[in-house]
């Protein structure tokens, strides 16, 4: 399928090559970051691995990051994100979707806060819409269904710093829009096509380099 990754370069030419790549194990065996990586890259205090490349892979504009398949991580390529977004958004920028009664308030509410600013950290963003601890619970929720939809990506990860300047922790999702990221026109070319045609050319693309997967396998990965 593709060599075995072991640096963030490779890691991106992977997703570039491919097209989509989940981060984990998945249905579709050997198709994940996770697999394509030998076992020392992964949480390593030697060496870094994909959970430290995949910020610098959405910073690297060749790609986008979030939970794209089954509210699971993953990369979509530049290329193929026009197709993806116009098949996952259905045709529908995010305000004609809240418009037609197919987005909650609780979506546009934290889609909005995002756009006015831009970018924002997952705890900052949780405090702008009033995700606090014992009320307005759901965040994960909301947060989860709008990178499904394609409307907010992961633009980056900020890490805290310890008393020698290294970068530690899991690191803090910097929400954005792939529009912020990559421009307008990236992401919604793909609206010349309908829906149907747009999931009908990831289908045979994913056929293509997937032979051996099964077809509710990949339909799965689609969406």
């Amino acid at each position: 399928m593709t060599e075995t990754i072991t640096s963030c370069e490779k890691m991106i030419e992977a997703v570039t090559e491919l097209g989509f790549l989940p981060l984990f194990a998945n249905d579709i065996p050997g198709f994940s970051v996770e697999e394509m990586t030998p076992r020392e890259y992964w949480f390593s205090e030697e060496r870094e691995g994909p959970w430290e490349w995949k910020g610098p892979a959405a910073r690297s504009k060749k790609c986008v990051y979030g939970k794209f398949f089954g509210k699971k991580a993953g990369f979509v390529s530049r290329r193929w994100l026009p197709d993806f977004a116009n098949y996952r958004r259905d045709g529908y920028d995010f305000d004609a979707r809240y418009n037609d009664g197919l987005a909650s308030y609780k979506d546009q509410y934290v889609y909005d806060t995002v756009v006015a600013h831009g970018s924002v950290l997952s705890p900052e963003l949780k405090d702008l819409c009033a995700y606090r601890e014992g009320e307005h619970i759901g965040f994960e929720t909301v947060i989860s269904r709008l990178q499904m939809q394609t409307y907010l990506v992961i633009g980056d990860f900020e890490y805290q710093i310890d008393r020698n300047g290294n970068p530690y922790g899991w690191g803090l999702a910097r929400y954005t829009t792939p529009e912020a990221l990559l421009g307008e026109k990236a992401v919604t070319k793909g609206y010349a096509r309908t829906p149907e045609e747009s999931a009908g050319r990831i289908l045979r693309h994913l056929r293509k380099i997937l032979p051996e997967a099964e077809e509710e396998d990949l339909r799965r990965l689609l969406g």
